[in-house]
C-alpha cells in the first residue's frame, strides 16, 4: 500500500456519501497508484537516456533518447496529468460538497433559509440589519449529493468596518462558489435591484444560480407578476418562496440536485479529491510544459532531463515513492487519522 492509498482509507473512514465512498475505494484499489507509476516509468526511461547522453557527451553525436518520441510522449503525459488533475474540481466537490452561497442584501432572509434547509437554528434570525457578519457554513445531503452551504453577510452599504470586512468574504464566497442563491426580499419598497445586480452578477459568471424571491407569501398574484417581469430579462432559475414557513423549499432542494449535475462516479473512475495530490499534479504539468519547450527550443540534454526528474519526483512525492516524501508532510497526512473515536 502506497501513500495515496493510505490516504484513501483515511477518506474511506470519513466518507459521508455513496459518492465518496465509491471514490475513496477506486483510489484504495491503486487505479490512481497505477495511472502514476506507469507515467513515472516511462519519464524514467527517457531520463535514464538522456543521463547517459551527458556521460559521453564528448561525442555530440550520440543521441540516446530520440527527441521525436520524446516529444510524443511528453505531450501523452501532459494530457493524462491535465485530465488528473482538472477532475479535482469535481472531486473536491463531491469529497467536501458542493459550495452554494446564499447571498443578497440584509434581512432577505438569508439565515432564514439556511435553517431551513438544514433543519436546525444554525444562523441567528433577527430583524436587525446586519446581524450576519461572517460566514457561516453547514453540509447536508441531498439525493446522495452533499452541499456546502454558505450564509453569507448582507450586502448593502455600510460604515461599519465589521460588517464591510463580512462584505467582502461575501464576494469571495462568491467567487468560490458552485451555485449562487440570490435571496430578494419580495416585500422590499425600496427596489434596488439595477444597483444589486451591478454588484452581484461579475461575481456569477459561469456559475449556477437560482433567484429567491423569499415571502412570497405576504404577496399578491400581481406583484409576483412584476417582480417576474423585473428579473426577464436575467435567463436563470427564478422560485418564490417562503423560507419561514418551509414554503417550496422541497422544490428549491430538487432545483439545487438538477443544478449540481455531477457526473456519475463508479469505482473505476480516477478522480482526484486530495488537494495535496492536486497541488503535485500542478507542479508536475509545470514540469511537463518545461520539458516540452525546451525541446522545442533544442535545448541541451542537462537541462531537458532536469525539468524531467522534477516532473518525476512531483509525481512520486504523492505516493512517496522512492521515499522522497518529507517526514513533515507524512505527519501531516497521517494525523488526520482518527479511528475509534
Amino acid at each position: 500500500m502506497d501513500l495515496s492509498q493510505a490516504e484513501a482509507v483515511a477518506d474511506l473512514i470519513a466518507s459521508s456519501s455513496a459518492s465518496t465512498h465509491r471514490l475513496a475505494m477506486s483510489q484504495m484499489r491503486g487505479g490512481f497508484s497505477k495511472e502514476l507509476s506507469n507515467l513515472r516509468n516511462q519519464l524514467l526511461h527517457f531520463t535514464s537516456l538522456m543521463e547517459l547522453e551527458l556521460d559521453f557527451s564528448d561525442h555530440e553525436e550520440l543521441e540516446f533518447a530520440n527527441r521525436d518520441e520524446l516529444s510524443s510522449l511528453a505531450t501523452h503525459i501532459e494530457q493524462v496529468i491535465a485530465r488528473l488533475a482538472h477532475s479535482f474540481s469535481v472531486g473536491n466537490a463531491i469529497k467536501n460538497g458542493i459550495p452554494v452561497a446564499i447571498i443578497g442584501e440584509t434581512n432577505a432572509g438569508k439565515s432564514t433559509l439556511l435553517n431551513a434547509l438544514l433543519n436546525e437554528e444554525k444562523a441567528i434570525v433577527s430583524d436587525i440589519h446586519g446581524t450576519t457578519r461572517d460566514v457561516i457554513e453547514d453540509t447536508i445531503n441531498l439525493q446522495g449529493v452533499t452541499f456546502r452551504f454558505i450564509d453569507t453577510a448582507g450586502i448593502r452599504q455600510t460604515n461599519d468596518t465589521i460588517e464591510n470586512l463580512g462584505i467582502e468574504r461575501t464576494f469571495q464566497k462568491m467567487d468560490q462558489a458552485y451555485v449562487i442563491l440570490w435571496m430578494i426580499d419580495s416585500t422590499d419598497t425600496q427596489r434596488r435591484f439595477e444597483e444589486l445586480k451591478a454588484d452581484i452578477l461579475p461575481h456569477c459568471e459561469g456559475k449556477k444560480m437560482i433567484i429567491l424571491f423569499n415571502k412570497s407569501d405576504l404577496l399578491l398574484a400581481t406583484q409576483k407578476e412584476e417582480l417576474s417581469a423585473i428579473f426577464a430579462d436575467m435567463k436563470v432559475e427564478k422560485l418564490f418562496i417562503s423560507a419561514k414557513k418551509r414554503e417550496n423549499i422541497t422544490i428549491l432542494e430538487k432545483k439545487l440536485v438538477q443544478a449540481a449535475a455531477l457526473p456519475e462516479v463508479n469505482q473505476n473512475d480516477i478522480i482526484i479529491t486530495n488537494v495535496r495530490h492536486y497541488e503535485a499534479l500542478t507542479r508536475a504539468l509545470d514540469s511537463i510544459h518545461r520539458v516540452q519547450e525546451g525541446l522545442q527550443l533544442e535545448l541541451s540534454g542537462d537541462l531537458v532531463s532536469e525539468d524531467l526528474r522534477q516532473c518525476i519526483h512531483e509525481l512520486s512525492e504523492i505516493v512517496a515513492e522512492g521515499g522522497i516524501t518529507s517526514e513533515e508532510t507524512l505527519q501531516n497526512i497521517f494525523q488526520n487519522f482518527c479511528i475509534g473515536k
